[in-house]
């Protein structure tokens, strides 16, 4: 993005910046319904739509779309501004242009989620920031279940639903040297120590067993076949694969 000097037939390097005594008086006139200091508000913001949809990069989509849905953002951000609140319009601004992406990522994503399911969820948001702001901290899913009379499982289901997809290689932290990225604070269930250790004790108690034992183990356990496939696959009847197996499974747990 920031190689791209043009974007959705507007040259980014002409941008103004407004001052705060210019903005100032935009917004009064605005209030009083002056279209044409809409306008000049809107142009003079666009470079913060820009810094904006930078966080988005990467996401497959294209930026001249993302730019027109960060302006459709900061549009509603001016129509709904408050100046009696005495908050800066860029930190009123920023997270209603956030919303609006996120809303047309979550509407347009690869991964089709219905119309219900969004609808859910849209209500549960809503319904949380009421509740945040009766109750002064973030309700729980069950308060916010019971404010909709919806079912607790429904809730949590269509919020998932409408979470970004997250890259593994996404950075979260960047401290001027090494990046941090998402993958560096992820667990790992399956390659703990304890797995590790159990993984060399088994292959220690398998070299316990017989070659015939090892065969059948490894047909019914790693390659999953029943022991009807084993005893016609080795030879044998079934009665007998099931004790020889029986067999083998007790020899390996006195080495593990």
């Amino acid at each position: 993005m920031r190689q791209k000097v043009e974007i959705c037939g507007v040259n980014t390097s002409l941008l103004p910046v407004l001052k705060d005594d210019e903005k100032d008086r935009l917004i009064k006139r605005i209030k009083e319904g002056d279209e044409e200091a809409k306008k000049q508000y809107i142009y003079g913001n666009l470079r913060l739509v820009l810094s904006v949809i930078q966080r988005f990069n990467g996401r497959g989509e294209s930026p001249d779309d993302i730019f027109q849905v960060g302006c459709i953002g900061l549009i509603k951000a001016i129509n709904n501004f408050d100046t009696s609140q005495e908050v800066k319009f860029s930190t009123y601004a920023v997270p209603m242009i956030i919303g609006e992406i996120r809303r047309h990522l979550r509407d347009y994503n690869t991964i089709r989620v219905s119309r219900s399911l969004r609808d859910t969820a849209y209500k549960a948001l809503q319904a949380k920031e009421r509740l945040t702001s009766q109750l002064s901290r973030e309700p729980t899913v069950d308060e916010i279940a019971k404010e909709l009379e919806i079912d607790r499982g429904e809730i949590v289901m269509a919020l998932d639903a409408i979470q970004d997809p997250v890259s593994l290689f996404e950075p979260v932290y960047h401290d001027g040297t090494d990046a941090l990225f998402v993958m560096d604070q992820v667990s790992d269930d399956k390659n703990t120590d304890n797995s590790w250790v159990e993984s060399i004790a088994l292959s220690e108690a398998l070299k316990k067993l017989s070659e015939r034992e090892k065969h059948i183990i490894d047909l019914r356990f790693f390659k999953g076949r029943t022991q009807m496939e084993v005893a016609e696959e080795i030879g044998i009847s079934q009665a007998q694969v099931s004790r020889l197996e029986k067999s083998a499974l007790k020899n390996m747990r006195k080495y593990m």
